[in-house]
């Protein structure tokens, strides 16, 4: 089943934050129907770095690919601005599309952008984001949704989010984002305003801007997809930062080994036995 065909559905979408093959097997082998490609969580664990716009296309697309040859799932990737003008947005579209991605996000922020849970962004006009929708609409190949986020409520205010919103549908995306609305009052409203026009999309930030929902909330308010996009790597830091404190004051690992995969484990979980196995049938033995 295909992102668009999923969407027409009841039940809410919920895509995991994953920014590798080992969160992206982890994420599929939990269950989840779909993935989340942040470009914050590539900026954290690829460069150590804020999302501040620093990432670029061609590290995005090589992390898709890596990810789409680890997992069947579709991919929503995030495109942040397409990377400058329409024209580049065109090309981010067709490289991601190659890459694997099921749906790119493109937001109107001026380039280079900011996590959207920070304050003093700045946007581009809301003509020129409708031109690089359309432009991306004109680029694709495939059955990939474009999913249109604003980033305007912190900038311009929420009435100012849902006239820009109201005009990149006319546009043609097929998916609504309007980030980081501010309390639980603005982010029904969304739903309210939208939900019978548009598939809406929640992002859920831990310590963000917006209250955190858990996916049936948000079902029930009206949203179609649920994103956490971060968590994965929220969690792993603090595991990462205990076990390094651990192993750097006992000079061993033991004290932490509940908390840890042993070699066999690991190899279990990411599937080593099945793929020495698989090897087998092409190594040329008898």
């Amino acid at each position: 089943m295909n992102l668009r065909t999923r969407l027409t559905q009841t039940d809410i979408l919920l895509a995991p934050g994953v920014y590798d093959g080992l969160t992206a097997a982890l994420a599929t082998d939990a269950g989840f129907e779909a993935l989340y490609l942040s470009g914050a969580a590539v900026a954290y664990t690829r460069l150590g770095r804020p999302d501040i716009g620093l990432t670029t296309a061609s590290e995005m697309a090589e992390t898709m690919a890596l990810i789409a040859d680890r997992s069947p799932l579709p991919v929503i990737m995030d495109a942040d601005t397409g990377f400058g003008n329409a024209l580049n947005a065109q090309r981010t579209m067709r490289v991601y599309e190659r890459a694997g991605a099921a749906a790119l996000q493109v937001e109107d922020q001026t380039y280079p952008k900011k996590c959207g849970h920070l304050s003093d962004k700045s946007l581009i006009p809301a003509n020129e984001m409708c031109g690089k929708i359309a432009a991306m609409v004109d680029a694709r190949a495939h059955d990939t949704l474009i999913i249109a986020r604003t980033d305007a409520v912190a900038v311009e205010g929420f009435d100012a989010a849902v006239d820009r919103a109201a005009r990149y549908i006319d546009a043609g995306a097929d998916v609504l984002f309007i980030e980081a609305p501010r309390d639980r009052d603005e982010l029904m409203r969304i739903p309210q305003t939208f939900g019978a026009q548009i598939p809406l999309l929640a992002n859920m930030v831990e310590g963000g801007a917006t209250p955190m929902s858990s996916a049936d909330d948000l079902q029930a308010m009206g949203f179609d997809i649920a994103v956490f996009p971060g968590g994965i790597v929220r969690a792993l830091a603090h595991t990462a930062k205990d076990y390094y404190s651990s192993l750097r004051n006992h000079g061993t690992n033991t004290p932490f080994k509940e908390r840890m995969f042993d070699f066999d484990a690991l190899n279990e979980t990411i599937g080593t036995p099945q793929m020495l196995k698989l090897g087998q049938r092409f190594d040329g033995k008898p």
